[in-house]
């Protein structure tokens, strides 16, 4: 699959009265790279995960590809064309095994390969849950390598280097921006940042560029 747009029209998220995003507006042409920056509970990951439709919009439009996703079937479509790095939390035990996670982003042997390449050889037999913060965080780099070798057209990343030192800061914003694909990633790494196109700010729920 080829990059896809985004588009953001008057987007509103809301946590039952709490506006958590405010009317926000972005359009991302095909193959760009946008860092998402802010502090923490600016809106960050509310954004994210509502071009995904884990999270529910209450105004607005969001377009991928120049397609709305409305019915079930369309969403499932689309968290198949956008890969996706989540936020890594303390939530206990994680129920998948490594390999599994891998497997899971629809070219295993892709996503195995960037795993190795990631020093994460060896270990997929071992859970997930036992995995430290930084090999969780590279396992679901690697997992999107394979999403996109499978044919996903665009990433977006919550926060996908928190856990690693510098020169894995350094290495996962090389892996990062170097997949042909368009990258919406929320960060507060410099080195994920200076190697995008686009630099946004989000404060209190609302956008504006940066840079």
């Amino acid at each position: 699959m080829t990059a896809l747009s985004l588009l953001l029209k008057g987007v509103y998220c809301r946590y039952g009265r709490h506006p958590a995003v405010h009317s926000a507006d972005l359009a991302v042409p095909a193959g760009l790279r946008v860092a998402l920056i802010g502090t923490n509970g600016s809106g960050k990951s509310t954004l994210l995960r509502a071009v995904l439709g884990f999270q529910p919009v209450s105004g607005g439009v969001i377009e991928v590809g120049g397609v709305r996703a409305v019915t079930s079937a369309q969403w499932r479509g689309r968290r198949t064309e956008v890969a996706w790095i989540p936020q890594l939390r303390s939530t206990g035990r994680f129920p998948l095994l490594l390999g599994e996670l891998l497997d899971s982003s629809g070219d295993g042997g892709a996503a195995r390969e960037a795993a190795a390449r990631l020093g994460l050889a060896g270990l997929e037999s071992r859970g997930v849950h036992t995995l430290s913060g930084g090999q969780a965080q590279r396992a679901w780099l690697a997992r999107a390598v394979g999403a996109v070798a499978a044919g996903a057209g665009m990433l977006l990343a919550d926060e996908p280097t928190a856990a690693l030192d510098f020169a894995g800061q350094e290495e996962a914003a090389a892996v990062l921006t170097g997949l042909p694909v368009t990258l919406l990633v929320a960060t507060h790494d410099r080195a994920v940042a200076d190697a995008c196109d686009r630099v946004v700010e989000m404060a209190a729920g609302r956008l504006r560029d940066v840079a």
